[in-house]
């Protein structure tokens, strides 16, 4: 005979296994380190400053 399964407990874990799937996601692609924020900050600091200072005066 075949095994009985709780329906709705069976439901309930797929919901779970599905938001853990989107939370993974969600990790991967906004969670970035303090570090990594403020290092990406600067060098875009330094890209505008070397950009800026190219510039013609009109």
């Amino acid at each position: 005979m075949a095994d009985i399964i709780n329906l709705r407990t069976a439901r309930k874990a797929k919901a779970r296994a599905d938001k853990e799937t989107v939370a993974e996601a969600n990790r991967l692609k906004f969670g970035r380190t303090k570090a990594e924020k403020l290092k990406d900050a600067s060098e875009k600091a330094r890209a505008d400053r070397h950009i800026d200072g190219h510039k013609r005066d009109e």
